[in-house]
């Protein structure tokens, strides 16, 4: 958080808060990523817990609570879904492939919003569809900027390596062939939230035989010129 209120208490809740926004995290994980101590981090989220706006998860993980999704849809809708909305439509029409907006919720990546070719072979990912966190590029995208406790649990069983993430962070984009389906590829990119934590992977994908093998070649540039108009789209 880079701009405190001044009010402690709050803004030690809004960090805890912030940490948790790219998945369930441990005590342990909350510490490290909030610089907090551990007695504060502990009663802080215990309280929040309390309050319905933390959760613990099936392996007694943090993670954000359900009151945080019945104010989202008090306030309004999603901020991330109705920006997405006319930036994918513009990426298909780009490069004439399929376009989603995945997010993580726990061990799954969710698609909250898409984009499907209209015509000709394509693949298909309807709005709410649970995808491995073990496979993909979106998935490569989502773990690849996470601290290294989530990193290495987030590796096991993966059909990726942490080579590939680190390939992943350098270049700021991710590739598949065949990873999660055989005979789809894909590329994503990170989308930031306001506190710069990557919320969401934008991606395109398609059947290899049109993407060719080296799908990130074709349309990593365009991909991430879109993720960044989305990320700009939620900070303003």
């Amino acid at each position: 958080m880079d701009d405190p209120s001044g009010v402690g208490v709050i803004d030690k809740a809004a960090q805890v808060l912030d940490a948790l926004e790219a998945g369930p995290a441990s005590l342990a994980q909350l510490v490290e990523t909030t610089h907090l101590a551990r007695p504060t981090v502990h009663r802080l989220a215990q309280a929040l817990v309390h309050h319905r706006l933390l959760a613990k998860d099936v392996h007694g993980r943090f993670m954000l609570g359900p009151r945080l999704v019945e104010l989202s849809s008090a306030a309004g809708e999603d901020r991330l879904v109705s920006a997405a909305g006319p930036l994918l439509l513009h990426l298909r029409d780009l490069t004439g492939e399929s376009t989603q907006v995945f997010r993580r919720q726990g061990e799954h990546r969710v698609c909250v919003a898409s984009a499907e070719r209209p015509v000709g072979l394509r693949d298909t990912i309807p709005v709410g569809t649970q995808l491995s966190m073990r496979a993909g590029s979106a998935a490569q995208v989502l773990l690849a900027w996470e601290d290294h406790g989530r990193l290495v649990d987030g590796l096991e069983g993966a059909r990726f390596t942490a080579t590939v993430l680190a390939g992943v962070r350098r270049r700021g984009w991710a590739q598949s062939l065949g990873e999660r389906e055989p005979g789809v590829a894909s590329v994503s990119a990170p989308v930031r939230g306001p506190s710069g934590r990557v919320i969401a992977a934008l991606s395109m994908s398609g059947p290899i035989e049109r993407l060719s093998r080296h799908p990130g070649k074709m349309h990593a540039e365009a991909i991430c010129r879109v993720a960044a108009q989305l990320t700009s789209a939620l900070r303003n």
